[in-house]
């Protein structure tokens, strides 16, 4: 059976090899072969073996759930704590971080991503993730995290603007008092200066009216003392042309007795009788 088998396939390429070699004859029709059973079912725990590809990793392994808590104002430090040191960083400025990933993955597409941060000195500014597309996605346990995540957040955010809000009213409130305050403040003082104007004023004209009578009473007194300079000068004159005409008289009178005395001798008396 094995001879008249490879007799039937061995003649295509006998023919083919000698054109010059006689038609050979028909062959008869062989019997159907009895179907082989499989091997499997003799050796049913036998595989096949499959090669294996170790995954490589080469670079920066991050995951998108840590990638998602990056904040633009964190610092140095908190985004290392975060994702790790970068793969690559700027040796002039140290403004920009480069996390890379070049990884072969067994089954697996291939990774290949790029996460770019911007510092400003030591607070985070930018965050570039336009070069993640390679990246898996959150897996079922870390979405749930992320919702969770997400809704702290945004109770937070919501409970700080309510604080945010209560601050300005309070801030808005304190001002207003303020304002008030001052104004009634800014009222007393005017209120308490015009009064101190207003006596100032009723002491300056009561000061000016004592200085006015002062002077006056100084005028009038120098007035008097002059009216009295000049009576007691014409007093002292006419006292002083009294003493002068007795004064003239008595020298008179002297002289008219010696005059006499001369006249009589020295044994007349002076007087005379008639």
């Amino acid at each position: 059976m094995k001879k008249i088998t490879l007799v039937v396939l061995s003649l295509p390429f006998l023919s083919a090899c000698s054109p010059s070699m006689p038609e050979m004859p028909k062959v008869p029709e062989m019997p159907e072969m009895p179907e082989m059973p499989s091997m499997s079912e003799f050796i049913p725990d036998i595989s096949l073996p499959t090669l294996f590809r170790s995954d490589i990793n080469q670079g920066s392994v991050l995951d998108r759930f840590s990638i998602n808590q990056l904040k633009v104002g964190m610092s140095k430090a908190e985004v290392q704590d975060l994702i790790g040191s970068p793969s690559v960083a700027d040796p002039f400025h140290n403004n920009q971080w480069d996390y890379i990933n070049h990884s072969t993955l067994y089954k697996k597409d291939n990774i290949n991503y790029r996460l770019t941060l911007i510092f400003d000195k030591n607070t985070l500014k930018n965050i570039d993730t336009s070069k993640l597309e390679s990246l898996p996605p959150l897996t079922e346990k870390e979405q749930e995290l992320e919702n969770k995540r997400l809704a702290d957040e945004k109770i937070i955010a919501k409970r700080a603007a309510k604080e945010k809000a209560e601050q300005a009213k309070s801030k808005a409130k304190s001002r207003a008092v303020a304002v008030k305050k001052a104004a009634a403040q800014a009222k007393a003082l005017k209120e308490k200066q015009a009064a101190q104007a207003k006596v100032a004023a009723k002491a300056k004209a009561i000061a000016d009216k004592k200085a006015e009578d002062e002077v006056k009473a100084l005028a009038e007194k120098r007035a008097a003392d002059k009216k009295a300079l000049k009576k007691k000068q014409a007093a002292e004159a006419k006292v002083a042309t009294r003493e002068a005409d007795l004064k003239e008289g008595y020298e008179a009178y002297e002289k008219a007795a010696e005059r006499a005395k001369s006249l009589k001798g020295p044994n007349t008396p002076w007087y005379r009788f008639w």
